[in-house]
């Protein structure tokens, strides 16, 4: 009988229990399926595609948005760092970056200098053209992801369809928060990042900076203003051409960090045809890693370019610098140059976060003794050397009977004078010819050495604001004739912020009048002059 039983295959005998169906559960559990994959193909649409470019004023600005659980915008400005504003919270954050500056923007701007408050509105209508474009684009990339996903998945167009309505929901989820917890004070508490922690020092509370919009703005329209000058007017300048044979040296000095000073710079060299570039230091702000990129101008100068470290230029400052082509960095070394001999050293101090005390006798011992090292350089080379190049010109009394030239810095003001050589100090004669012996015999110079300081060729950058008036952008011609004698110089200022004014100033080398019991200080090189900044 046993043998003959039935056993069903679903009863008790088969060992086998069928779970219940729940229809319920199983749609639930896919839709939250559909669901999930759905967000994971958003987010992969948003990432691909969440970013666009816009053009604000003369720059190019990257714009994206990001998944994010605490929302915020961040403006990034390279190499200076970034601004984070606590703008509003979600799950989206904003991130604009400025990537460039076009020159070829940039004098188009400056060529509608007569209408510039529509070209001041017209930034930030860009801007927000931007954003809302970004806003649907980084919508429908993140639509399109989740549905194209759903259906890589499920393979069915229902599913699909219903990932759709989930992005859709997510998304206006999103926005709803963003615009409900948007805040427009956050502009005026900005937390800083890189080196714009030093911002608020330098430029004032983002508070009053707000308050004061319209005076900021009166001076930005000033600055364009400027630019537009600056073209019309560099294009027009009078080469001075003492020699169809004189090789031109360009000095510049202290650009702190200012990127529009590149342009004046390039314009100058092209415009003169300039033979090669001096640089006395001061070139960055902070001597930091970012602000190596700053220099890398530097190699589209095409010329060589010679250079000392400031005394807020580090040892990263001046690598940078050595890896451009056409750079060399003189630090207590001789080169000839284009047939001039210069010698150069650095500063000896390192003081980026603060002013250089000229009261402090350790710091002032430092200098003298920089000063003192390359003329002891300069008597033991063998060599005539033409020019010398010091940052501070507390440094250059050491050379003074040493060699016909010193250029410096640092003070943020030209001046020129004549040093009255120091006791017994003795320099070497050119050599007439390379049979020459190797040991030249020495001699007093027969006029005394002449130092000219430059100012600042970036009108001290932020610093510049810090002033009365703003500092003007300062560079100076150096015309030397066949026997490597300096026989004229023409002096370029550039009105800084808030200045409209382009002057050049030309000045012929005077036979040195012997007689004069001290040194007299030449008037300044040109006019209007910018107020005098405590030394940097």
């Amino acid at each position: 009988m046993a043998a003959g039983r039935r056993h069903h295959p679903g009863g008790p005998a088969s060992g086998r229990v069928r779970p219940p169906k729940h229809p319920r559960l199983r749609r639930l559990g896919r839709g939250l399926l559909v669901g999930l994959v759905a967000v994971v193909g958003m987010l992969i649409g948003v990432s691909l595609g969440g970013s666009t470019t816009q053009d604000i004023g003369p720059f190019r600005a990257q714009l994206s948005l990001t998944p994010s659980f605490y929302g915020d915008t961040s403006v990034e400005i390279p190499p200076l760092g970034s601004l984070e504003l606590d703008s509003h919270d979600g799950p989206a954050h904003l991130r604009i970056r400025l990537e460039s500056l076009d020159e070829a923007r940039t004098r188009a701007f400056a060529a509608k200098s007569g209408n510039l408050e529509q070209i001041s509105h017209d930034a930030v209508d860009q801007l927000n053209l931007g954003v809302r474009r970004l806003a649907l684009q980084t919508a429908g990339c993140g639509l399109l992801g989740g549905m194209i996903l759903v259906f890589l998945v499920f393979r069915k167009r229902r599913e699909t369809a219903i990932a759709g309505i989930v992005v859709i929901g997510v998304l206006a989820s999103t926005g709803a928060a963003t615009l409900l917890t948007f805040k427009p004070a956050a502009i005026q508490e900005p937390t800083y990042r890189g080196l714009l922690v030093n911002a608020p020092a330098i430029i004032g509370d983002a508070r009053r900076i707000t308050d004061r919009f319209e005076e900021y703005r009166d001076q930005l329209q000033k600055l364009v203003l400027n630019v537009s000058k600056l073209y019309g007017t560099i294009s027009s300048l009078p080469v001075y051409e003492p020699d169809t044979s004189a090789t031109k040296v360009l000095h510049i000095s202290d650009m702190h960090l200012n990127p529009a000073a590149w342009g004046v710079v390039r314009s100058v060299a092209d415009q003169f045809d300039i033979d090669m570039i001096v640089d006395t230091g001061d070139i960055n702000d902070w001597g930091s890693e970012p602000e190596a990129s700053y220099v890398n101008a530097i190699g589209d100068l095409k010329v060589p370019y010679l250079y000392i470290r400031g005394n807020h230029d580090s040892a990263v400052t001046a690598a940078a610098v050595g890896r451009q082509p056409n750079a060399i960095v003189l630090d207590d070394t001789i080169v000839t140059v284009k047939g001039i001999t210069f010698a150069g050293i650095g500063d000896p101090r390192f003081t980026p976060d603060k002013s250089t005390d000229e009261s402090n006798e350790e710091q002032h011992r430092e200098v003298v003794a920089s000063g003192d090292t390359l003329a002891e350089k300069i008597r033991t080379s063998g060599k005539a050397v033409d020019v010398a190049m010091v940052h501070d010109p507390v440094a250059a009394q050491e050379l003074a009977g040493l060699c016909p030239l010193v250029l410096a810095g640092h003070k943020h003001e030209r001046s020129v004078a004549r040093l009255n050589p120091n006791p017994g100090v003795l320099a070497p004669v050119p050599q007439a010819s390379p049979s020459t012996s190797a040991s030249p015999a020495v001699k007093a110079l027969q006029e005394r050495t002449l130092l000219m300081v430059e100012g600042s060729t970036g009108g001290a950058g932020l610093r510049g604001l810090e002033s009365t008036k703003p500092l003007p952008l300062a560079l100076s011609i150096l015309y030397f004739d066949q026997n490597r004698h300096l026989s004229a110089y023409d002096d370029i200022q550039v009105g800084g912020t808030g200045l409209t004014e382009v002057a050049l100033q030309r000045h012929i080398v005077q036979p040195d009048t012997k007689a004069a019991p001290t040194p007299e200080p030449s008037a300044p090189a040109s006019s209007p002059a910018a107020s005098p900044t405590p030394s940097r």
